[in-house]
């Protein structure tokens, strides 16, 4: 009697003795060294001693989870550095344990697999959603460099949701969603289609309990019904290709569970509106009887139309290879197949992983190393253009789900991009150069808009221009990452240079008003550059391009660093050209006291012209230097100007326009004009005469009355090229009045 109650006692803790022990793993383990399965058991060892006693919600210890982990890595085959990393993983993060005490013990490369999979929870963030998006941040990088970080990280997260139900029901919620919005994306984009599914599912469990249950029972019912004809139906097939002599392997294939309920949701369907619940993966031996096998099915069995994709001739970004083919089977069911060789159906399993699986048969082999690769490249092109973690994330979302377009290139190359692609996408595919100097493209021979989006079979010529430079515009529309990251890049650039060369204008005007030269603005001269770094400490900028960068952007005024020049250059004992002074400094702008900066339009998104009082050659001008924004110009009687002044009055600076500028500006006209049939196209006709380019058309949303306003942005010259344009306006049938508009300010 004692001894039965002495056993029922320690049975649990016998089975967690039996779980938390190396012997659990040790079955996983026969395709490694006998070398490597010592140092697998040192880490063992190492892991369970930092866990030592932690539990786990279940109860169990706490070692079991990193044993569990490391068990699905071994099913991958994953090589012995990654199953230790897989036992230490939450050493560091748990335990106390540090970087360095890893490398000591297992060396440079574990240490960086576990570092790679450790949260920052340490780091301090404003918002829990910035800490995730720089642990993804670091999770993702440390991927690119190293797959085996994401496998084991997949592997972590698929244990913890197997045992999420021992979790406090408050975190349910979170951990499903984020495992089916990053998790399965991720294992689907690496092509491990088996964790892929099982996340998906275990995710939809957590998320909504009652309606898993449902549609569970719901299917558990369907196929108790539908037993009978899958039975008949893989009978039939199987006896078809032993007639045909084509050995093959059939196994039966279900919908899982949230793929049903994602159907039913996106297509409003009910459970009995889904037709294709099952289906059958065949396995044959070679690519040719993939095809000969798709031929018999379809001489035994009625094949839907546009129901067949080839997968084989184009696999899916993630490596994924299969034909598939829907039929209609006995009593109307619908049925899929799926047909693969053994090694596709490692790949499409396993994904990356396979490369693992895969070599030990086929050493030679490197198309499954391939899988993948040019995304987690990709993730590293993008870490370098974006230093914040959360505009990191959002570039890499959008590529995370696997639905792609295939397109052509004039050279017939075949290309996959996201469903939803445009053809700037498709540019930065090609090369950053090429998207950066698109300006048209051609599809199927006709040119098309650049924010078009692609179409499966497309065949897609860019067109570029030397000369050329992305829009900011494209930023509404692009959908790829690298795309999105590569233009922000280059505009940031663009803006820092034009800033940059602004700054440096208005830095010798300033030092012209105080009668230097801008030979001072030198910082390669020897004899400046104690002066500069001077300078430098006294504005706290890193550098001269720096300092210049502010002074463009508004946030230091020129005419101060002006001033401190001055003092450092008399300490020295030099004097300003009073010449040179009294030529600059003054000038009709009463409240400016520096030389005017010169404008030709070629400024860039340094200077805007304010669309206020939209300023042409021609007009008075006044500059106003917004606090990190560049340099506004006004015309000098606006009056959103003039309450700036009163305000900021050192912010203005003298601008003027140069002889010569090298592009049209842009104002606007009031006309009035008589409604009657074809007004509006005389006036576009008129403007068109007087070479005035239409940019804009806005008219009255009132119902019809004798008169009507027209407002229209054009571009022109200058005011006496306006003047012309007025004079062709008002000379058209049907217009009353015709004037340059300004804002009310």
């Amino acid at each position: 009697m004692l001894s039965s109650v002495v056993s029922s006692k320690s049975s649990p803790a016998a089975a967690n003795a039996a779980a938390a022990s190396f012997a659990a793993l040790t079955a996983k383990l026969d395709y490694l060294s006998a070398a490597d399965i010592e140092n697998v058991r040192l880490a063992y060892r190492f892991a369970d001693e930092a866990h030592l006693g932690q539990l786990r919600n279940s109860g169990e210890p706490y070692i079991t989870h990193p044993i569990a982990v490391a068990r699905q890595c071994a099913e991958w085959k994953l090589d012995s550095q990654a199953l230790m990393a897989a036992l230490l993983h939450d050493s560091i993060e748990d335990c106390g344990v540090t970087k360095a005490d890893l490398i000591e013990h297992f060396g440079a490369p574990v240490a960086e697999l576990v570092d790679g999979l450790t949260k920052l929870e340490k780091l301090e963030f404003n918002t829990r959603e910035e800490n995730q998006a720089e642990s993804f941040r670091k999770m993702l990088l440390a991927m690119a460099r190293d797959v085996r970080v994401i496998l084991v990280k997949l592997a972590d997260r698929t244990h913890n949701m197997r045992t999420l139900g021992d979790a406090p029901r408050i975190k349910w919620t979170r951990i499903s969603r984020e495992t089916l919005d990053i998790y399965a994306p991720i294992a689907h984009r690496l092509g491990l289609n088996t964790t892929y599914r099982e996340l998906q599912d275990l995710s939809f469990q957590y998320l909504h309990p009652w309606r898993y249950t449902i549609l569970n029972k719901a299917l558990l019912r369907a196929r108790g019904r539908r037993r009978d004809v899958i039975k008949r139906v893989q009978s039939e097939v199987e006896s078809t290709f032993v007639n045909a002599h084509i050995p093959v392997h059939i196994h039966g294939r279900e919908k899982t569970l949230y793929s049903l309920y994602h159907k039913m949701d996106e297509k409003h369907l009910s459970f009995a509106q889904v037709t294709d619940l099952y289906g059958f993966r065949i396995i044959v031996q070679d690519l040719t009887a993939c095809y000969t096998a798709m031929g018999v099915l379809h001489q035994l069995y009625k094949p839907l139309p546009g129901k067949f994709k080839d997968y084989i001739a184009i696999p899916k970004i993630n490596g994924y290879q299969s034909l598939h083919t829907t039929l209609v089977g006995p009593f109307g069911t619908i049925i899929e197949f799926q047909l693969r060789t053994e090694a596709m159906h490692v790949v499409a399993e396993s994904g990356v992983a396979a490369h693992w699986l895969y070599k030990a048969t086929d050493p030679d082999s490197d198309a499954s190393q391939r899988l993948g690769a040019q995304w987690l490249q990709s993730l590293l092109e993008i870490q370098q253009e974006t230093r914040d973690a959360t505009e990191f994330w959002d570039h890499i979302k959008v590529d995370l789900f696997p639905e792609a377009v295939y397109v052509l290139t004039p050279k017939s190359r075949i290309m996959a991009m996201p469903r939803g692609a445009t053809l700037v996408d498709f540019a930065y595919a090609i090369h950053s150069d090429v998207g950066h100097r698109t300006v048209a493209a051609k599809v199927n021979g006709e040119q098309v808009p650049l924010r078009s989006e692609l179409h499966n079979g497309d065949m897609v010529e860019i067109v570029t221009a030397a000369g050329s430079s992305p829009n900011p515009g494209w930023l509404a529309f692009v959908r790829t990452g690298k795309a999105r990251s590569k233009i922000r890049q280059y505009l940031k650039t663009m803006a820092l240079k034009e800033s940059q060369d602004l700054g440096e204008k208005m830095l010798a005007q300033a030092l012209r008003a105080e009668g230097i030269d801008r030979e001072y603005l030198s910082e390669d001269d020897e004899a400046h550059h104690e002066k500069w770094e001077k300078i430098l400490r006294f504005t706290g900028n890193r550098s001269r391009a720096d300092l210049l960068t502010d002074i463009g952007l508004g946030k230091r005024i020129a005419s101060m660093i002006a001033k401190r020049i001055v003092t450092l250059l008399a300490e020295t004992g030099e004097k300003p050209n009073a010449l040179l002074m009294s030529r600059e400094r003054y000038t009709p702008h009463e409240s400016v006291s520096q030389g005017a900066l010169v404008l030709d339009g070629s400024e860039g998104t340094s200077v805007q012209f304010a669309p206020c009082c939209r300023p042409i050659p021609g007009d008075g001008i006044v500059g106003y230097l917004g606090q990190g924004e560049g340099l506004f110009v006004h015309t000098d009687d606006c009056a959103v100007a003039k309450r700036l002044q009163q305000r900021d009055s050192e912010r203005f600076i003298a601008v003027d326009w140069a002889d010569e500028p090298v592009r049209p500006f842009e104002t606007n006209l009031l006309v009035t004009v008589s409604n009657g049939k074809g007004v509006l196209a005389r006036v576009a006709a008129a403007l068109a005469s007087a070479e005035a380019d239409i940019t804009h058309v806005d008219m009255e949303n009132e119902a019809a009355q004798d008169a009507t306003d027209l407002r229209f942005g054009v571009a022109v010259r200058d005011r006496i090229h306006l003047a012309s344009v007025l004079r062709s306006v008002k000379r058209t049938p049907s217009v009353l009045r015709v004037q340059r508009a300004k804002s009310a300010g």
